[in-house]
Parts: C-alpha cells; sequence; structure tokens
C-alpha cells in the first residue's frame, strides 16, 4: 500500500515572508507591493471634471514604465446593520418603512456590493541585490501615489503584517 505525502499549503502559495514597510518577498525572490485604491464618483462628476480625469488617467498610463496589476474585489453588501439602526430611530415612520423597503428590494434585486480597489506591484525578476529591488518597489509606490493622485483617487499602503494577512486571505477567500 502506497501512502501519499500531504503537502502543507504554505508549500503551494508563493509568498516567501513580509518584510519592513508592508513588502512581501515573494520565493522566486521577487518583490511585491500591495496598495489601496479610494475609487472617485465618477458620474456625479461634470462634462469637463470626466474629461480630465481620463485625461489624467491616460497619462498615468503612459508615465509609467513598470508593470502593475489592478484588482477589483467585490463583497456581497451586508445593511442588516445601517436597517437595524434606522429600526431604532422613530422618526417619520412611515418614510422609514419605504426606505427600508427599497433597500430590502435593492439588496435582493440588485445584488448590492461592496468594491475593493487594489494596485499591485512587483519587482522584476532580475540580478540586482534587495536592498535595490525595494528601493525601486518604493520609488514605484511614491510615483503611482502622485499619479493615481492627479486623477483624483487616494493611494494608500499597507503597512502593518495583520494587514497584509488580512489583504492575501481575502484574495484568496474571495468567495465569502
Amino acid at each position: 500500500m502506497k501512502v501519499e505525502q500531504i503537502n502543507s499549503v504554505q508549500e503551494w502559495l508563493p509568498f516567501a515572508e513580509i518584510l519592513d514597510k508592508g513588502i512581501i518577498k515573494m520565493k522566486d525572490s521577487s518583490y511585491i507591493k500591495i496598495l489601496n485604491i479610494n475609487p472617485i464618483n465618477y458620474i456625479l462628476k461634470s462634462s469637463l471634471e470626466k474629461e480630465a480625469i481620463l485625461n489624467s488617467y491616460k497619462n498615468l498610463f503612459k508615465s509609467c514604465d513598470f508593470n502593475f496589476q489592478i484588482m477589483i474585489q467585490s463583497q456581497k453588501e451586508d445593511l442588516k446593520n445601517h436597517i437595524n439602526k434606522l429600526n431604532e430611530n422613530n422618526l417619520y415612520p412611515e418614510i422609514k418603512e419605504k426606505y427600508i423597503n427599497y433597500i430590502n428590494y435593492f439588496v435582493k434585486n440588485k445584488k448590492s456590493s461592496n468594491k475593493k480597489f487594489y494596485l499591485i506591484l512587483k519587482s522584476p525578476l532580475s540580478e540586482e541585490n534587495e536592498s535595490v529591488k525595494i528601493q525601486n518597489l518604493e520609488n514605484n509606490y511614491l510615483k503611482i501615489k502622485d499619479l493615481f493622485g492627479r486623477c483624483g483617487n487616494i493611494v494608500s499602503e499597507y503597512t502593518e503584517e495583520k494587514q497584509i494577512i488580512d489583504v492575501l486571505y481575502s484574495f484568496f477567500n474571495s468567495n465569502k
């Protein structure tokens, strides 16, 4: 009888370790940094603002001489707490009831969701030493932050190990 060896999950994950400043060392000796992008409400902008934003995005993509990946993660919105808070308020009961019915209809039929936007920077595989790769990654982060800022987005970095683990966990468990 042949016994199969069961490998641990860590063996197939591409991450080696989480370093300072939120940089993740990969098993292939490259490095990544995960950023959070706060979106703008493009629909509410005027025509002139929309044109300026689109031109800013065009300049962003022309200005980046490095690779990055944008990841959008949708999560079903849980509005139970919002509805509970509304129910605690006794003002305008008939308006409140219609609003709660609208929220329930929207959640049921429109499948309301919350979207999170991430940007993943990766250092290329090269013969450069670790400190050069990390410095290049930090420089790319500052450039991305500036360019997205010109588009109206706020870009923030994850620097705490717990934050990074939570984000990575959400990537691998996105169906929950």
